[in-house]
């Protein structure tokens, strides 16, 4: 794979050379964005900020991996993401609430739902559905993740996720059409 173009490539390499100062500017560079990934999978702040933390410890130990063939904000939010994951499969929490971005994917996903469903809405019908559709409708619509990622990090295969994906959205589709499950939001 062709090595990408890294607008911070000059403190990744100083990061390599274990240079606190550098990974502390590439910590302030990604922390946010970082912490919201985490935030998307966890209903817990708190958490959210012990899994970045975890997420950034890993990678600064495990930087000389990094290759470039991505962009290095990707392979962090790849950390960030598994170890999210991780620490779900570990504790069996609720996935977290899916904010604004889902009604743009969804539209976009060619399986448009009616104006009439508020964003919050839609998050609380995907928090009703079983843990192994919320996981992949997470990674699929908002994290943009393709199946065989999705496989990689759910440790399934490439078919089961796309089977949990349709059927997440058969099911989405229908409990928002379903009129005594709407009353009850």
């Amino acid at each position: 794979m062709k090595p990408t173009k890294q607008l911070h490539q000059t403190i990744i390499d100083q990061c390599k050379n274990n240079s606190a100062k550098a990974q502390m500017q590439l910590y302030n560079l990604y922390a946010k964005g970082m912490f919201l990934v985490a935030f998307r999978y966890v209903k817990d702040k708190f958490l959210a900020e012990d899994i970045m933390q975890d997420a950034f410890i890993k990678a600064f130990k495990n930087i000389d991996s990094y290759k470039n063939e991505v962009a290095f904000g990707a392979w962090l939010k790849r950390i960030v993401v598994n170890q999210s994951i991780d620490q779900l499969k570990k504790n069996k929490l609720e996935i977290v609430s899916i904010n604004e971005e889902i009604t743009m994917t969804i539209e976009n996903d060619h399986w448009p739902i009616e104006s009439t469903f508020s964003t919050e809405k839609i998050v609380r019908v995907i928090n009703d559905l079983k843990e192994k559709y919320r996981l992949v409708l997470t990674l699929y619509l908002l994290e943009g993740y393709d199946h065989q990622e999705i496989s990689e990090i759910l440790n399934i295969t490439e078919n089961t996720s796309r089977t949990h994906l349709l059927r997440g959205k058969k099911l989405l589709k229908e409990q928002l059409k379903d009129t005594s499950y709407a009353a009850r939001y």
